[in-house]
């Protein structure tokens, strides 16, 4: 029987090796004030897991106020007993955690909806991909603005597993399938922590359909968004990615690449 992490360092291992939400937070902040000349109050994460980026923004500014949505009550509780309970007081009447739908309608009206960490290539269908930015772009007013992050790049179908070291863990990012047909794909994210030497197999899983920049740009404008901006990685001195995103419309593909995109109304 394969053995399986404990919740608690399932998701700690996920949020170590996977997101960055101080760097998110900080840039989906300056590049809404840098366009609107104005401070953003309210975001709203979808598929928001643990909320560690909602629970981030809160954090950031005495008025913040941040919601997180998600299906799975497992993020959820952990996300509560680990970010939630380090908030004090009056950030925890600011931080909001529903177990729900991204697609349902909430009556509060964010500045910000971020969707982060790819996780709309859920959406499948062209159609319930449009639905979905329709809905985001619905609950968002004429200053609101949509987040999203992509990655693509010439490694991004090919079947492979990847491995990082960090620090008393190796994180494996492993494309078990991809289908050039329908761009469908399936990936894992497995973890072997060195005090055990045990590899986790299949900690988590994407099934998922891989879409292309140009086309997620033509679905948000068709949802209704007037402006797309695409935010590019730029290169270190390795010949990795240096944290440092630009607003760009032409760049040279490369094996491995994420970009951030802001949608404007």
């Amino acid at each position: 029987m394969r053995k399986k992490l404990p919740i608690s360092e399932k998701y700690k291992l996920y949020e170590s090796s996977v997101q960055a939400h101080e760097a998110d937070v900080e840039f989906i902040y300056d590049e809404y004030k840098k366009y609107f000349k104005k401070s953003a109050i309210i975001l709203r994460e979808d598929f928001g897991g643990t909320a560690i980026m909602a629970t981030e923004w809160v954090k950031k500014n005495p008025k913040n106020i941040g919601y997180s949505i998600d299906l799975d009550l497992e993020p959820i509780n952990y996300g509560m007993k680990t970010h939630y309970s380090g908030l004090t007081p009056h950030q925890q009447k600011r931080m909001h955690f529903i177990h729900g739908n991204v697609l349902s309608h909430y009556s509060f009206r964010p500045d910000i909806v971020v969707a982060f960490n790819f996780s709309y290539f859920i959406f499948k269908k062209r159609e319930q991909l449009l639905y979905y930015f329709k809905k985001v772009r619905k609950t968002l007013g004429k200053k609101g603005a949509f987040f999203l992050d992509i990655f693509g790049g010439t490694e991004c179908h090919q079947v492979l597993e990847e491995k990082t070291r960090f620090k008393g863990y190796t994180y494996f990012w492993d494309c078990q399938s991809f289908n050039p047909i329908n761009n469908e794909c399936l990936y894992y994210i497995h973890f072997k922590t060195h005090k055990d030497g045990i590899k986790y197999k299949k900690v988590f899983k994407y099934d998922w359909r891989h879409w292309g920049l140009p086309e997620i740009r033509d679905i948000l404008r068709d949802a209704g968004f007037t402006k797309t901006k695409v935010f590019w990685e730029g290169d270190g001195e390795n010949g990795e990615g240096n944290g440092e995103f630009k607003a760009l419309e032409k760049e040279e593909n490369c094996q491995s690449w994420i970009s951030y995109i802001m949608a404007i109304p």
